[in-house]
């Protein structure tokens, strides 16, 4: 704490900075008010203004210079109403706690010391050159969060400034009011650290532009890696880093960076809801969210029924027993494996020679165009084309084919059983043009009079003009046409191509598989893998491990969807992605750089990607010259005797640094059958929220074990409890009774582990499970069991964890 002068001066300070912004706020009151008025009467008077006159060119021409005129006036007042809000929301803002931080810097050169405040936004005084609070994104103010007191400097556009720090000092406000003042000679604190983690699990994520530590600043401000890795361990705060990253880029590139050109791939809709408030806190538009199995919904969707990651999981949890198992898992860990990738791009460049399958072009059954016509075209051009060029120039041809196949089959026979069966407004249709081309224009009793035409009971009298014949090829003409278009949309849209079948060729057996791959290495149990997925095809279904290796030789053979505005791309999780994900990804965003936060310790689906190290694949997606990575090795969500406990769970966890926060170590407790644990779990539950403790996670194995809980814990008088499933759209406080796959990125007040028993984690492939889990909780972590417990605590050391004194009627008898 600083002494009793420095105190009053700094609650002076902070006095003229409140007086100040509650001047400028009310100065932007009218004028944002004002403003939006001037706008909405711009828009309703737009065409009032504008005379439309298109009669001469030079009409035309001063209509069009009238329009921009009036559209640059109203762009003009938009773009001040937007500038004047977002000040105004900034002030607003930073009005009950202006700045948390401030340095005293003496720039090398300069003969005096500036005192630079630092808050959420940046607060210029009213002479419009001295900074009352600079943006803790503003390039000066990343000595706060890099420097101890001492020589220091920042970079600049212009270059490196150097000096020295003179003073850091950290600041807790509420309401305008100085609550505690730290001169501190580390990044962040300890105080002020302690009471921000020492708070409760809230519903959504906080920012922490407050409490910023060195190494998470060097990933938030890392603006040259073409690919950034974050590997941290649970609750180093990668993701909370991930968004200041965002608002950070927003902040340095606004005049050339949008929130829509910055995608964030989240691990499951509730987590979108999670994080939805960070950016807004800060000042900015929230950037696209959205899964990866949103986008494999959206391009595959309408063709198979697809599995996601959850379901997988769910048949990697709970089907350990079937006789497919271990095939399936074989199958996963393959088709996600950098080795099949290989093989699929040999595949394609067989194919380029030999092997493609098409789709016959049908039309009133039969054949238009035969599968075997298309086959032998494709095969004709110069094998030295490329496959997706080739395919273009198939597509092509076969829309010339198809136009001329729809001019001969105007004489059809059935397209005259058609004409009797035309309505009203197919016959005004042909009725009108016939008129246009006559130069004669008459509305009146027209549907009759082309009946009267298609029937023979009129005749043309205007000499050459025969408007009887005239009518009727319009009209074969138009109901060809019609049923002509759906042929040429699927054309357009690729579906000649028999992609469904060229997928399932590669399962046909090991000896065509390595053919059509190049020699590829096949798995184990390769035939029982490729009767699984040729069962799923046939059903029109997609195993999940299936569908982006699908997409990826559909894009092989096709060409590449790509989106060249996006800019940046976050996957969170990143562990759990595929390598077929990630080629995905980049070919998908070729103009975007890519941050990949993740924890290989939580590697929970079958899937997993190593984030680091000489043989991770995500090193040479971009090449290790545009490779960035950072390692997270300090968990700040738990307190020290939570993380000293899940470290030992796994084997090489053991780097992993607990912040210095005291609380209770884990508490186990054994009791005799699942309704005692129940019945146990019901009398904690309601001591946790005595303790004031308002987020809980019961966290289970599997959905399915989430739902037994949340229906036997309801029998026991648990009041308030909410299950959470795949579908739960938002992240709500309170007790939730929730899988342990969809409870990644979260964190609560409290864990309870429904069972950590060795019946429910016995597997070495759960070890990494039951760690996520655990590393939860925030402030307390109990575990329960009825029978032995699960062999990664039995290893542990006793004195890791308390045993709970179990009263007797929860024993056995």
């Amino acid at each position: 704490m600083v002494n009793a002068e420095d105190w009053k001066q700094e609650q002076e300070r902070l006095d003229l900075v409140t007086e100040k912004l509650e001047e400028r706020i009310a100065e932007l009151d009218p004028e944002v008010t004002g403003l939006q008025g001037q706008v909405t009467d711009i828009r309703k008077q737009f065409w009032e203004e504008v005379t439309v006159n298109t009669s001469t060119d030079e009409d035309f021409e001063e209509t069009f210079y009238s329009i921009r005129q009036q559209e640059a006036i109203l762009s003009e007042r938009e773009r001040s109403y937007r500038g004047r809000v977002q000040q105004w929301k900034n002030m607003k803002r930073l009005l009950s706690s202006p700045y948390f931080g401030r340095i005293d810097f003496h720039e090398d050169g300069l003969n005096f010391t500036e005192q630079v405040y630092i808050g959420v936004a940046s607060f210029v005084d009213s002479d419009g050159m001295s900074f009352l609070v600079y943006d803790w994104r503003t390039p000066v103010a990343s000595m706060y969060y890099d420097y101890s007191p001492g020589a220091a400097g920042y970079d600049t556009p212009g270059g490196t400034i150097t000096g020295e720090m003179k003073l850091k000092r950290q600041y807790q406000i509420r309401g305008g009011q100085l609550q505690n003042v730290f001169d501190t000679s580390l990044t962040i604190g300890d105080e002020l650290l302690q009471q921000v983690l020492g708070k409760g699990a809230d519903n959504q994520m906080r920012s922490i532009v407050a409490t910023i530590q060195k190494e998470q600043n060097a990933i938030i401000r890392d603006d040259k890696s073409r690919m950034l890795i974050v590997q941290g361990a649970a609750g180093s705060g990668k993701t909370s880093a991930a968004l200041q990253r965002v608002a950070y880029l927003l902040y340095k590139h606004r005049e050339r960076l949008k929130a829509d050109q910055i995608v964030l791939f989240s691990p499951n809709p509730m987590f979108n809801s999670y994080v939805s408030t960070v950016l807004p806190e800060l000042g900015e538009e929230n950037m696209q969210q959205t899964t990866f199995q949103e986008y494999l919904d959206h391009s595959l969707g309408r063709k198979f029924r697809l599995e996601d990651p959850f379901d997988q999981i769910e048949y990697v949890l709970a089907e350990q027993s079937t006789q497919a198992y271990k095939a399936r898992l074989t199958g996963i860990h393959y088709k996600s494996s950098v080795d099949f990738l290989q093989a699929l791009r040999n595949y394609a460049q067989w194919l380029e020679q030999e092997g493609m399958l098409f789709k016959s072009i049908r039309f009133r059954e039969r054949d238009l165009i035969s599968a075997g016509q298309m086959e032998s075209k494709f095969y004709s051009y110069d094998p030295s084309i490329r496959m997706t060029n080739r395919i273009a120039m198939l597509q092509e041809w076969l829309l010339r084919e198809l136009t001329l196949l729809e001019n001969k089959e105007r004489e059809a026979v059935w397209v005259q059983d058609e004409l009797d069966y035309l309505d009203k407004d197919q016959y005004a249709e042909v009725y009108q043009k016939l008129h246009k081309e006559r130069g004669v224009f008459d509305f009146a009793e027209q549907y009759e009079e082309a009946r009267e035409i298609i029937q023979g009971e009129l005749r043309s009298d205007e000499g050459d003009f025969d408007y009887a014949e005239r009518e009727e090829t319009l009209l074969r003409r138009m109901i060809v046409k019609e049923q002509f278009i759906p042929l040429k949309r699927s054309v357009k849209r690729m579906l000649f191509i028999d992609m469904a079948q060229l997928y399932v060729q590669l399962f046909e057996n090991g000896d065509a598989f390595k053919k059509m791959t190049n020699g590829a290495d096949i798995p184990s149990l390769w035939p029982e893998i490729c009767e699984q997925t040729k069962d799923k095809l046939g059903r029109l279904e997609l195993f999940y491990e299936d569908a982006t290796p699908y997409l990826y030789l559909k894009e092989l053979i096709e060409g590449v969807r790509t989106n060249t505005e996006v800019r940046h791309v976050f996957v969170d999780e990143g562990q759990d992605y595929s390598m077929f994900q990630y080629e995905f990804l980049k070919r998908l965003f070729p103009r975007a750089r890519m941050t990949v936060l993740g924890d290989f310790g939580q590697a929970i689906f079958a899937q997993a990607t190593e984030l680091y190290g000489e043989d991770s694949p995500l090193i040479r997606l971009y090449g290790e010259s545009e490779t960035t990575l950072f390692r997270l090795v300090r968990s700040y969500r738990s307190t020290r005797e939570i993380v000293e406990f899940t470290k030992y769970l796994l084997p090489n966890a053991q780097e992993i640094v607990p912040f210095e926060r005291r609380g209770r170590k884990p508490l186990f407790s054994n009791v005799g059958s699942g309704e005692k644990r129940a019945a146990r779990i019901a009398e904690h539950l309601m001591a946790l929220q005595a303790e004031g403790l308002t987020s809980i996670g019961v966290i289970t194995k599997t959905a399915a074990e989430a739902k037994d809980a949340y229906e036997i814990l309801t029998s026991q008088g648990c009041q308030g409890l909410k299950l959470v499933t795949k579908n739960t759209p938002t992240f709500e406080k309170g007790i939730l009774i929730i899988p342990v796959y969809l409870a990644k990125g979260v964190e609560f007040d409290a864990v309870l582990i429904y069972d950590a028993s060795s019946q429910t984690y016995h597997l070495e492939s759960e070890r990494k499970l039951f760690y996520t889990a655990c590393t939860r909780a925030m402030h307390r972590l109990l575990l329960f069991a009825t029978g032995e417990w699960t062999p990664f605590i039995q290893a542990l050391d006793t004195s890791l964890y308390e045993v709970e004194d179990i009263p007797s009627t929860f024993q056995d008898k």
